[in-house]
């Protein structure tokens, strides 16, 4: 890429953990749930159901989480429901406070060196309070030079943080976890983009990627540490 080029940085799952704690809270839910018909596959998949229309409806981030477990308790309750149940998810999901984060291994060290080649920007979706409460805990923040939170990440958002920020697309590449946000809408609005998978990526954000992409616009790594390699 040229000498100096721009790096647009996901947060939730690239800079640091994320959705493997909502996994957590998910799976003492269904275990605290003990549904009498469903197995756990089965409380998932109406949770999961839950979810994606709150997301439609409402957007991200922990708020719209807490409301879809409540929700899908009102589904799922094998008895009427009392303020009690309600009590008892607060408390599943009282460590959604995110006053701690576990940076991703090797995530500092490769922003505070990529910082010095690059210019790099953030850009992440979900409640915009909570994504830059996250940044300023991450101690992060200083390796940007700004931070974008959006409600989608689609092609048209992509379009206008290369817009706002003067970007030169041919020059400009998304690193992610999430195909169906960083890497899929990315190359739509014609940037280039950098596949770094996470195990617990969220389901919702599956999707299938192309095996080849013309102009060499997008590169597979295994760890976060390797765009040094590369950029």
């Amino acid at each position: 890429m040229p000498a100096r080029g721009h790096l647009i940085f996901d947060a939730d799952d690239t800079l640091w953990e994320n959705n493997r704690i909502f996994e957590e809270v998910i799976a003492d839910f269904i275990e605290w749930l003990a549904h009498p018909e469903l197995d756990a596959v089965g409380v998932r998949r109406v949770l999961d159901d839950v979810a994606r229309a709150n997301v439609a409806a409402h957007g991200y981030g922990t708020k719209i989480f807490i409301r879809s477990l409540e929700d899908g308790y009102r589904s799922l309750a094998p008895r009427e429901v009392r303020p009690a149940d309600l009590d008892a998810i607060s408390e599943l999901v009282r460590r959604l406070t995110w006053e701690e984060l576990e940076i991703i291994d090797g995530v500092p060290e490769t922003l505070a060196t990529l910082a010095a080649r690059h210019d790099l920007l953030l850009l992440t979706k979900g409640d915009d309070a909570e994504q830059r409460r996250k940044l300023a805990v991450s101690g992060l923040a200083s390796h940007f030079r700004a931070a974008v939170v959006v409600r989608e990440k689609d092609a048209d958002a992509y379009a206008s943080v290369v817009a706002d920020h003067g970007l030169d697309p041919a020059a400009t590449w998304m690193i992610g976890n999430s195909p169906k946000s960083d890497i899929l809408p990315a190359l739509e609005a014609g940037l280039r983009a950098v596949f770094v998978p996470h195990e617990h990526t969220w389901r919702l954000e599956h999707a299938e990627l192309p095996a080849t992409v013309p102009g060499g616009r997008l590169l597979t790594l295994t760890r976060f540490r390797e765009l040094l390699d590369h950029f």
